[in-house]
């Protein structure tokens, strides 16, 4: 039985509206929650156990969803009406084949395609849209990587087309000529050619261990992107909502304000709402990511994430999926950027996200959480944190760490934008992750 736009069944019956999570994290679990609010049954699907979506799903998967047959036969035990992908390492292809007929992927399985490939979304941004990004070279060696680098120039940037979250990263700084001084008069060309050679093999070598999805398997090598370096004044994320007009049955486009953030090792650190924009930035910024989202189709809420430089405005990537910066929506406004996903996708009207600080708290942030080593989280200093004005506190569950992982987000709210990042920082600073 198909999904029906505006009707909503009950969950564990047989005519219930089935939705499947692919991923399950913390972004996973806050849609989990919205969706259940609205009726929906929710089953969650990861790579490992106990996955924060998992712990509030009606029921749970392990699944290695880069595997065809694993992830097919997921969709035939469970035969969901919707199928939200939340993470970047699963086979886009399957979704393509599964999409139509009672099933939806959310937005839509060319979306995910395009998107979870940077290749393909910024062929589709800068080629097809003619929308302003920076210069770029897709590569599939290091010889030609050598050659990008020195084509667009140093500083740049070294991605595989397939990874999230800074993975597989790697900045190639400007060479610094007066590190060689000695060398101007007789041998400055050799050392940048040296200085970008040996850079552009540790990018490359990064990106082949580190990619995520089919394209960082090994049994390939991992195809990549080389990014000019963009001297921008500062990036934002521009949650965009494509929601159906129950009245039309048309998709309407709206905003959320804009969320500024801080960025560590490609991951973010802290966010920020509403990022102060001037008025043609914004409307620069609008146009850009309804032209992207309008090309991507589907509803929901899309992470259009861009560098701004005065009024001038660049894409650079887009989410089909709530964002992680975003998470400083759970405080900034009445209805978060997960209950408008969760709205959306169900073909409801998404809502508008007003303010839900009164006077003296018109603006909000948030601060990530971090782990850092091998073992389950324990969390101290709950209680201090708390004590912090307006703060709120979300532990994610993450049933284990591994390296560095993001395992908890403080929040709070203020009378201006420093305010609310000092409080969101200071109620961070409190809290103490052991591993055990």
């Amino acid at each position: 039985m198909s999904h029906i736009p505006g009707q909503l069944g009950t969950p564990l019956d047989p005519r219930a509206t089935r939705v499947l999570l692919l991923g399950a994290g913390e972004l996973g679990k806050e849609v989990a929650i919205e969706l259940q609010r609205l009726g929906a049954e929710v089953i969650a699907a990861d790579r490992y156990p106990h996955a924060p979506a998992m712990q509030v799903a009606h029921r749970s998967h392990v699944v290695d969803m880069l595997d065809p047959t694993a992830l097919r036969m997921l969709l035939l035990r469970e035969q969901p009406q919707l199928v939200i992908p939340e993470i970047e390492a699963l086979n886009t292809q399957v979704l393509v084949d599964a999409e139509g007929g009672n099933r939806r992927v959310i937005p839509t399985a060319r979306a995910v395609a395009l998107t979870m490939n940077r290749e393909g979304i910024r062929r589709l941004a800068a080629e097809a849209l003619a929308v302003p990004t920076s210069p770029y070279a897709f590569v599939d060696s290091l010889a030609d990587l050598e050659i990008a680098v020195g084509e667009i120039g140093m500083p740049c940037v070294v991605k595989p087309v397939q990874s999230s979250s800074g993975r597989g990263q790697t900045v190639i700084p400007a060479y610094d000529a007066g590190q060689h001084r000695a060398a101007v008069s007789s041998g400055l060309g050799a050392a940048v050619l040296d200085h970008q050679f040996d850079w552009a093999r540790r990018a490359w070598a990064h990106a082949q261990s580190d990619a995520r999805g089919l394209l960082g398997t090994g049994e390939a090598p991992t195809r990549v992107i080389v990014e000019g370096f963009v001297d921008f004044d500062y990036e934002i994320t521009l949650l965009t909502v494509r929601s159906r007009c129950p009245e039309t049955g048309e998709t309407l486009t709206s905003f959320c304000p804009p969320i500024g953030h801080r960025q560590q090792d490609g991951d973010y650190r802290e966010s920020w709402t509403p990022a102060p924009m001037s008025p043609a930035a914004l409307a620069r910024a609008h146009a850009i990511a309804t032209l992207v989202t309008e090309a991507l189709g589907g509803w929901g809420v899309f992470g259009v994430e861009l560098f701004v430089r005065g009024d001038e405005v660049l894409f650079n990537e887009v989410s089909p999926r709530p964002h992680d910066t975003g998470l400083v929506t759970l405080v900034s406004q009445d209805v978060s950027q997960f209950a408008m996903h969760a709205r959306a996708v169900l073909g409801l009207p998404a809502g508008e996200p007003g303010p839900v600080g009164g006077p003296g708290q018109e603006f909000a942030a948030s601060c990530a959480v971090l782990a850092t080593g091998s073992g389950v989280p324990r969390y101290d200093g709950v209680d201090l944190a708390l004590t912090v004005p307006t703060v709120q506190v979300r532990l994610f569950g993450k049933p284990r760490v591994d390296g560095t992982r993001r395992v908890g987000v403080t929040l709070a709210r203020g009378a201006s934008l420093d305010e609310a990042r000092a409080r969101a920082v200071e109620a961070a600073a409190h809290l103490t992750v052991s591993l055990v």
